[in-house]
């Protein structure tokens, strides 16, 4: 009887030890595509592979479902910018960034800061709020079906919008007539300040503003400085239009449809990291290049705050354009901005103006 206890006994711990030192089910190597149409200067495309990436792999390792092999493409080689849309619905890329100002089109609605100018500078805090706008109103629901694109958070925001000028401008008077070159949207704020609105990028501004094609940009500092901007238009006009919510990170519907609860737990762990890493370096950026603008003689001017009240209030309603178009779309704006509104008055930010209210 003994005996043959005994045998049982050793027969269980030798099976145990044969199962515990067997190695685990290897992890579904599984290829995916992450890409962007801007090279990896740009701090949203930098941590897609410095964060998103390592983070995502350190969170699947934990449950060893799959390992993803990726191929990643950036400045253009993959996808181009403003063809992002396209390139979730087509399949190209599985993971990418959701930019909205380059795909008014499809993602206008997530352009909802871009329709209430003079905002917080707090980029963090733009973004967050507009995210939760998007979320509560189901607007990214809706756009995970009209475009292909699965937003899993990450959202981000671009640094304080200012004006960079050769001449200092501080007062409204400091305008009229200044040729003001920015992309479409930023244009329709110059409206009722009597400066002259031109189309131009990053791409332009340097070269055109050194031979006069125009006299100043509204732009960022984390781009102006980087891009030397200071060495032709010196003056960083401190107008404050806002940090502005620029999109988050997307997964095509068709791979996002695919993956275990594990996994799409971990996409979203990684969004939340690359968001972190992004607002750090952001901020760490931001006074790094202040500080490069002065010491390369650049100069801080303050705007006349009694001027910017008065520029705030004349302008035309910047929400109606906007608001209109996505109406059009069939989507619910008025409940987005009334959505975003709130959370930036309970993070403790109020509108100069109740665009709302007009």
């Amino acid at each position: 009887m003994f005996h043959t206890s005994r045998c049982t006994v050793l027969a269980a711990v030798t099976a145990f030890g044969i199962a515990a030192s067997a190695p685990a089910a290897a992890a579904e190597k599984v290829r995916m595509t992450i890409a962007s149409g801007h090279p990896e200067v740009f701090l949203w495309v930098k941590h897609m592979k410095e964060t998103f990436i390592p983070v995502l792999a350190a969170e699947l390792e934990k449950h060893g479902e799959i390992e993803i092999e990726w191929t990643q493409g950036y400045g253009g080689t993959i996808v181009k910018v403003g063809s992002e849309v396209d390139a979730f619905e087509n399949g190209i890329i599985d993971v990418g960034h959701m930019n909205s100002v380059f795909n008014p089109a499809t993602l206008g609605i997530m352009n909802l800061t871009y329709a209430m100018p003079f905002g917080p500078a707090n980029a963090e805090l733009v973004a967050k709020a507009a995210e939760n706008a998007l979320t509560e109103t189901g607007m990214f629901d809706r756009l995970a079906e009209t475009t292909g694109a699965v937003n899993i958070g990450g959202g981000i925001a671009i640094d304080d919008y200012n004006i960079a000028a050769i001449n200092p401008i501080a007062t409204l008077a400091d305008l009229k007539g200044v040729k003001v070159a920015g992309a479409g949207p930023n244009l329709a704020w110059l409206r009722t300040t009597g400066a002259v609105g031109v189309q131009g990028s990053y791409v332009t501004f340097y070269n055109e503003m050194k031979v006069g094609v125009y006299e100043a940009n509204i732009g960022w500092m984390t781009a102006n400085v980087p891009a030397k901007l200071y060495e032709v238009a010196p003056n960083w006009n401190l107008v404050h239009f806002g940090a502005m919510y620029v999109g988050g990170l997307g997964v095509s519907k068709q791979r996002w449809d695919t993956l275990s609860d594990n996994t799409k737990a971990a996409m979203k762990v990684a969004a939340a990291a690359y968001s972190k890493a992004y607002f750090e370096e952001q901020a760490a950026r931001y006074d790094a290049s202040k500080n490069t603008l002065l010491e390369n003689g650049g100069k801080m001017v303050e705007f006349s705050s009694a001027d910017r009240e008065t520029w705030i209030n004349q302008m035309p309603n910047p929400v109606t354009e906007w608001k209109a178009a996505a109406e059009a779309r069939g989507e619910d704006a008025g409940a987005v901005l009334k959505a975003y509104q709130a959370a930036l008055k309970e993070g403790g930010f109020t509108f100069v103006r109740d665009y709302l209210a007009d």
